[in-house]
């Protein structure tokens, strides 16, 4: 029975090549978790400020998470690149992932463009599944970015992942993760019924979201008289 191989680097048979890779590739994902720590501390402060000024939170909470590294592995070979630090750095964008969910459509794009405007980050990539909603209804904000992240030798631009979503998305994106990866329903019979269902249920959030931003305009709009 064939088995799948491993990174190069664990299959050596010299002790001292795979320590030193290793503390590679730990000194990598180290600065993934720094760079995360610096765009979280960004965006508490952006919460922070429009609470005193605004008295209201346009943040609901926000998730990070780090690649594991069977994911990144599988990702550089889809990309027909070896498992090396460099690569990691250079040909994915997504090691370092942070969800920031937030109560309103609106807040969403005040978010991405009060980050955007940071002159410390730069944007590298935005995909607006918002206005542009995948065809399985998937619906978010995405931003490539590039941060400085100082260390004792000096600083260096990592790159992360930023999703900017509401409430409503990211309910239907989790349970729908959930539905259509870990149960294996590809295989199953019915499954473009399924496939519709979900659809009609993405159709719901939108339509809620909507709305939930309709009243909050007319909230502000009479407040201000």
């Amino acid at each position: 029975m064939s088995e799948t191989k491993g990174p190069s680097w664990l299959e050596t048979s010299d002790p001292q090549h795979f320590i030193n890779n290793a503390a590679k590739f730990g000194d990598l994902m180290m600065m993934y978790r720094c760079a995360i720590r610096e765009i979280r501390t960004k965006l508490e402060v952006l919460d922070d400020e429009f609470s005193v000024e605004y008295k209201r939170n346009p943040i609901s909470f926000i998730k990070t998470r780090i690649k594991k590294p069977e994911s990144i592995y599988r990702k550089l070979q889809k990309l027909g690149c070896e498992f090396t630090a460099e690569n990691i750095r250079t040909k994915l964008n997504d090691v370092a992932g942070i969800r920031v969910v937030c109560a309103f459509i609106d807040d969403i794009y005040t978010v991405a463009d009060l980050l955007a405007n940071q002159d410390d980050i730069k944007v590298i990539k935005v995909k607006d599944y918002i206005k542009n909603p995948k065809p399985n209804g998937y619906r978010s904000y995405h931003m490539i970015v590039e941060i400085p992240v100082f260390f004792s030798k000096g600083k260096t631009p990592v790159r992360a992942e930023i999703q900017i979503r509401t409430n409503g998305m990211d309910f239907w994106a989790t349970l729908e993760h959930q539905l259509r990866y870990k149960q294996g329903i590809e295989e199953m019979e019915g499954y473009d019924s399924i496939s519709k269902e979900l659809l009609k249920s993405a159709q719901a959030v939108i339509e809620m979201d909507n709305e939930m931003q309709s009243i909050k305009n007319m909230i502000g709009k009479f407040h201000d008289i």
